[in-house]
């Protein structure tokens, strides 16, 4: 599914330039379940961005489902976001006025579906994750760990082949976190590629793969017992 040969990513601090990432090379298989580790300023979340189509690395090439990303204009890329990737975040980032399926709905605006379609294919995915009594209920009448059952919702509601999570537990209680891990591990056996960056061994441990990082390299590649 993924293929990043040779990536840098560099930043210029004054007249320095910082290495976020460092000659990273790296695959996914379809159904991979992937733990990224490391210590605060690893490269972690620029790996993500980079893999998310969200940031552009300065060199090195990048295979999405064997279509180079590196040189695509920023409305192709924004397609495979679109299309192609589920993100959720630490923070949730919903949209605080609007109910839950209104907030799940904004991908598929931006995919140009009709309204009349847009809450068919809402629903079903606030179902699966255990919401659709609670739908039109906005972020603030809802708990930490259902806002997040939202932003995954809202992530999966196009279909995407690849789920991105960044500390999706991080702001959560320890049995919300429990709960949403098993939403995710769930997802990756129904077929999703799921990737999570992590400061949690015990989220490592659920996944098949960890990648850890430090100072923008890959320090380990490995298979979790």
């Amino acid at each position: 599914m993924i293929q990043l040969t040779n990536i840098t990513k560099t930043y210029r601090m004054g007249e320095v330039d910082i290495c976020a990432l460092c000659d990273v090379s790296l695959r996914v298989a379809p159904g991979d379940l992937i733990a990224i580790m490391g210590p605060s300023g690893s490269g972690k979340s620029t790996l993500m961005n980079v893999i998310g189509c969200l940031d552009r690395p300065t060199s090195g090439h990048y295979l999405f489902e064997n279509k180079e990303i590196s040189s695509m204009v920023d409305d192709d890329l924004a397609h495979v976001r679109n299309a192609k990737i589920g993100f959720v975040f630490q923070s949730f980032n919903l949209l605080s006025r609007f109910p839950a399926i209104k907030n799940v709905e904004m991908p598929l605006i931006y995919s140009g579906v009709p309204s009349r379609l847009r809450r068919e294919r809402a629903i079903p995915v606030l179902e699966k994750v255990g919401l659709k009594e609670r739908m039109f209920h906005t972020p603030g009448e809802l708990s930490g760990g259902q806002q997040q059952r939202v932003a995954i919702a809202r992530a999966l509601v196009n279909n995407p082949p690849l789920l991105l999570a960044d500390e999706p537990t991080g702001n959560l209680d320890s049995r919300s976190g429990a709960e949403i891990l098993n939403i995710i591990v769930d997802l990756n056996k129904q077929g999703v590629t799921v990737m999570i960056v992590t400061h949690d061994k015990d989220v490592a441990a659920r996944c098949k793969r960890t990648i850890n990082l430090k100072d923008g390299w890959i320090v380990g590649d490995e298979a979790t017992p």
